[in-house]
């Protein structure tokens, strides 16, 4: 059975993934920071479906945390054939009233937390001469966000990781690909629709918010086998909102 580290799996589109990788027989840690409940209640989920599923707690901005997360993973389930760096958060800032703290903030957990678990994670799928690094972006990365500068940077900071990892890594049998949605049905949309819903459709051809599910079943292809000449990939579920 393969085994699955899913960041930010408590809700939205970790939640789906994790759900969705479970279904494909593979062993998923669920990380979480706060939202123990939510992670709790997908691990239920998974068991009550016949699958095999831990908690792994911790906030991702603190150094230490990926190694911790990762051993924890290993101990209990074993090696880590696929990791998802999906753990993000978002704050509201203009450039100009931007500070330090939250900048320093985001890019330590949208960014530089993806960084150390795939150098955590990279040994044991060296070791094993197989391997999926699987980062979810933002179509901010792309085309911006007003008022989010440091959350598309963060964002646009995996695409470049990434290449550069599926470089390096491509002759142990590891791909390394970005996911990038657009405007998903989760909190972090929701709290930011209002009164924005009607320009939002405009700018999207299909004129709908996107599934979680619809992400996941994305990154389960990628995770699979059928996946495995994908590697370098930055692709968008938007909705055509990014061509």
């Amino acid at each position: 059975m393969k085994v699955a580290l899913v960041t930010g799996a408590s809700k939205g589109i970790g939640y789906a993934i994790a759900q969705v990788l479970a279904a494909e027989n593979i062993a998923v840690a669920i990380h979480y920071n706060s939202d123990q409940v939510g992670a709790k209640r997908l691990q239920v989920k998974i068991l009550a479906d016949g699958g095999q599923a831990i908690l792994v707690q911790g906030n991702l901005s603190d150094p230490l945390v990926p190694h911790e997360i990762v051993k924890k993973t290993v101990d209990q389930l074993g090696d880590i054939d696929i990791l998802v760096n999906n753990a993000a958060i978002l704050t509201d800032a203009k450039v100009t009233e931007l500070s330090d703290v939250m900048w320093d903030e985001i890019i330590a957990v949208n960014l530089t937390a993806a960084f150390r678990l795939t150098r955590e994670v990279l040994p044991y799928m060296i070791k094993n001469n197989w391997g999926r690094i699987i980062s979810v972006s933002s179509q901010a990365a792309k085309a911006g966000s007003r008022n989010h500068s440091h959350y598309a940077a963060s964002k646009s900071g995996l695409i470049g990781f990434t290449n550069s990892v599926a470089k390096e890594v491509g002759i142990h049998g590891i791909t390394a690909n970005v996911v990038l949605p657009g405007r998903i049905e989760t909190e972090m949309i929701s709290t930011r629709s209002e009164g924005r819903m009607d320009e939002w459709m405009e700018q999207t051809p299909l004129k709908r918010l996107g599934r979680p599910e619809e992400v996941a079943f994305l990154v389960a292809f990628l995770a699979s086998e059928s996946g495995s000449y994908v590697t370098g990939a930055s692709l968008n579920v938007t909705g055509g909102l990014l061509m």
